[in-house]
C-alpha cells in the first residue's frame, strides 16, 4: 500500500467545492482543510505507482479550481500503537 500526501492551492472562493471532489475521487481517503501555504491536504493511498498518476495528476490535478499540487510518497508510518510497542519493556 502507498500513502501519499498531497498538498493542494485551491482558488479560494471553491475551497469547499473543491474539497469535496477531491475527497469524492477514489483512492482519496481525507481532505483537511489547513492554514498556511496550501489550502487542503489530501491522503491518498493505492496500491500501485500507476494508481497515483490516476489519482493525482489524472484526478485531482483536472478539477477545476485546483490551482497547485505538490505530492509527498511516505516510505514508512509511525502510529501511535507503533510508538507504544517500541517503548514496551514488558514490564508489568
Amino acid at each position: 500500500m502507498l500513502t501519499a500526501i498531497v498538498m493542494i492551492r485551491a482558488n479560494i472562493d471553491q475551497i469547499p467545492e473543491v474539497a469535496q471532489k477531491i475527497a469524492d475521487v477514489e483512492g482519496v481517503r481525507e481532505v483537511y482543510s489547513v492554514t498556511g501555504d496550501d489550502d487542503l491536504i489530501a491522503i491518498v493511498r493505492v496500491r500501485e505507482h500507476e494508481d497515483l498518476a490516476r489519482v493525482v495528476p489524472d484526478s485531482i490535478g483536472k478539477i477545476p479550481g485546483v490551482r497547485y499540487l505538490k505530492t509527498h510518497i511516505a516510505f514508512r508510518e509511525y502510529s501511535q500503537a507503533d510508538l507504544e510497542a517500541g517503548f514496551h519493556l514488558g514490564i508489568e
